[in-house]
C-alpha cells in the first residue's frame, strides 16, 4: 500500500494544485511511481480520460506531471455548478444527477465508500500518493462530514502540509489561525508549514519563519516564490481571467461568460510572440479584435440571457458582420447558433434564441457525451481556410445535442458560416499546426508575417511542469518532505 501526503490550504487559490503538481514531477524524477488524488473537487474546468470519464482538470495536469493517463481514481467526485446553490455531481467520472447545495451537503457522506474505493485502488498502483485538499479545512459551518480535508486525512491517515498564500497578505493570520481552528487530533496531522508565492528577497523573511515556527509549533517546510510558469489554471479565480487591457499585435478576445469553462482552451495562444488574451465582460471593452472566441459554459442558456442583456450579444454580431472572426467552443458553439433549448433542465432550464452566427439549434438532453476524439477540418470557406485539412485531437462534454443545417466544419461534426465557426470539441487549438495556422492568418491580415515558432501544447506543457518542480525542489525542504512521507502519522 502506497504512502502519502496531503496538501491542505488556508484558503481557495492558494497554489495547491500547482504544488501537488510539482510534488507529482519531483516524485517521478526521483524514481517513484507517485499519484495525485483529490476526493471531491469542484470546478468548471473539466477533462475526459482515455476511457471516456470526466474529472477535474487539475488531475489531469498533476496525472501528466507523474507520468501518468488521467484516471477517474484520482478525482472521484466532481462538482460542476450550474447555479450559485446547486451543481450537476460526478461520480466515478459520471454524472450522478443535479443536486442543491443543501441536498449535496445531507448526502456526501454516502459518498465515502466510493472514494475510498478510488483512493485504495490507486495507492494498490503507486508508490505515493499526493493529495490534494480543497479550500479551507476550517470552514467550521461545514466541516460536519467533510470528506476533502482533514476528514480524508484522517480516513486514509495521511501527514499533511499547510499552504498559505503571502502575495495575498496575512500569511501569520493564515497559517496560525487556521492551526489554532483546528481540533487537536487534525493539528497532529499537520506536519510542516508551506508559505506560498513569496516575491521579493526570501532571505529577509527569516525573521517570518521563524515566528511561524515559534507561534505554531510546527517547521516551515518551505517558502516558495512566484513562480513564473505558463501551467494551466482550473480555478475560477485564475488570474488570466482578469487580463482585459493589455493588447499585442495579435488581439483575441474571450468572452468571460459567467459560467465560463475550460478556459483551459485558451491558453495555447499565449505562447505566440504577439499574441495578447483578453477576458471580455462588457460591449465597450470589446472594440475591435483580430479574433473572437466564445468558450464553454455550464449554464448555455442562462449565459446567453448575461449576453443579451449586457449588449455582448449586438457586439459580437457587430464585430462578425464588420468581418472580424468569432470561433465557439462548446457551449460557446451552442451560443453561436439559432436556437436553444433545455426542456429537461439538464443545465438550468429554459429556451433562448442564439446569436445567430450559425445554422444550427441545439437541444439538450438528459445524457452527457463524455469522450477523447481526433479528427480533421474539412474544406472550408472564409476566414477558417486557413484550418482546411488540419488534423486535431481533444475531448468532447456536453448534454446538448446540436443539429446542423449548415457547412460541417470537422470529422467530429461543428459548423462554419463566412467568418463563423463552432465545435464541441475543448483542446481544438493545442496542436502547433491549429494554433500555428491560425495565428499565421490573423498575422496575414494585418499584413504581418509570424516568424516565430508554433509549439505543441503538450510538449510545451510537460516543460513548463519541469521548470515548475525545479523551482519548487530548490524552495521546498525536500528532505523534510520525504521524512515526513516515511513517518506518515
Amino acid at each position: 500500500m502506497a504512502k502519502n501526503i496531503m496538501l491542505q490550504g488556508t484558503m481557495s487559490n492558494v497554489g495547491k494544485s500547482f504544488l501537488t503538481a510539482a510534488l507529482c514531477r519531483i516524485l517521478r524524477q526521483d524514481g517513484y511511481s507517485a499519484a495525485p488524488f483529490k476526493s471531491q473537487n469542484m470546478a468548471l474546468n473539466s477533462f475526459i480520460t482515455p476511457d471516456g470519464a470526466e474529472i477535474g482538470r487539475a488531475q489531469a495536469l498533476q496525472a501528466e506531471a507523474a507520468g501518468l493517463e488521467p484516471s477517474a481514481l484520482m478525482n472521484p467526485i466532481l462538482l460542476k455548478p450550474t447555479t450559485d446553490v446547486g451543481s450537476q455531481v460526478i461520480v466515478n467520472g459520471q454524472v450522478r444527477g443535479n443536486m442543491r447545495a443543501a441536498e449535496y451537503f445531507r448526502r456526501k457522506k454516502e459518498l465515502i465508500p466510493d472514494i475510498m474505493a478510488a483512493y485504495s485502488a490507486l495507492a494498490a498502483e503507486h508508490d505515493i500518493i499526493v493529495i490534494e485538499g480543497a479550500g479551507s479545512p476550517v470552514e467550521l459551518n461545514l466541516k460536519a462530514d467533510d470528506i476533502v480535508n482533514m476528514g480524508l486525512a484522517k480516513l486514509v491517515k495521511s501527514p499533511v502540509l499547510l499552504v498559505g498564500d503571502i502575495d495575498r497578505g496575512g500569511i501569520f493570520a493564515q497559517l496560525i489561525g487556521t492551526l489554532q481552528l483546528l481540533e487537536d487530533d487534525e493539528r497532529e496531522l499537520v506536519k510542516g508549514l508551506v508559505v506560498n508565492k513569496f516575491r521579493g528577497d526570501i532571505s529577509l523573511f527569516q525573521d517570518g519563519i521563524d515566528i511561524l515556527e515559534e507561534r505554531s509549533g510546527k517547521t516551515v517546510a518551505g517558502v516558495v516564490s512566484h513562480i513564473t510558469c505558463d501551467i494551466e489554471d482550473e480555478d475560477s479565480l485564475s488570474e488570466k481571467l482578469d487580463m482585459k487591457g493589455s493588447r499585442g499585435l495579435i488581439d483575441i478576445a474571450v468572452i468571460r461568460l459567467p459560467k465560463i469553462s475550460n478556459f483551459t482552451d485558451l491558453d495555447v495562444f499565449g505562447q505566440f510572440e504577439g499574441v495578447s488574451v483578453r477576458y471580455i465582460t462588457m460591449a465597450d471593452e470589446l472594440g475591435s479584435p483580430d479574433m473572437i472566441i466564445i468558450p464553454g459554459t455550464k449554464s448555455t442558456v442562462a449565459d446567453m440571457e448575461w449576453l443579451e442583456k449586457t449588449g455582448l450579444a449586438d457586439a459580437v454580431k457587430h464585430c462578425n458582420r464588420a468581418d472580424i472572426p468569432v470561433f465557439g467552443i462548446c457551449g460557446g458553439y451552442q451560443i453561436m447558433g439559432r436556437t436553444i433549448s433545455d426542456p429537461h433542465g439538464s443545465e438550468c432550464g429554459g429556451s433562448v434564441r442564439g446569436l445567430g452566427l450559425l445554422g444550427c439549434d441545439t437541444v439538450f438532453s438528459t445524457d452527457k457525451r463524455q469522450a477523447q476524439v481526433s479528427g480533421r477540418f474539412h474544406d472550408i470557406q472564409g476566414f477558417f481556410s486557413c484550418l482546411s485539412g488540419a488534423e486535431f485531437c481533444g475531448y468532447e462534454v456536453h448534454m446538448g445535442v446540436t443539429e446542423n443545417a449548415g457547412a460541417e466544419l470537422t470529422d467530429c461534426g461543428g459548423c462554419f458560416s463566412g467568418n463563423a465557426a463552432g465545435c464541441y470539441v475543448h483542446g481544438i487549438f493545442d496542436s502547433a499546426d491549429v494554433s500555428g495556422r491560425l495565428v499565421r492568418a490573423l498575422y496575414g491580415r494585418r499584413g504581418l508575417t509570424f516568424t516565430g515558432e508554433a509549439v505543441d501544447r503538450r510538449k510545451y506543457r510537460d516543460s513548463q511542469l519541469d521548470l515548475l518542480a525545479e523551482n519548487v525542489r530548490k524552495e521546498l525542504d525536500m528532505e523534510l518532505i520525504y521524512r515526513i512521507i516515511e513517518e506518515g502519522v
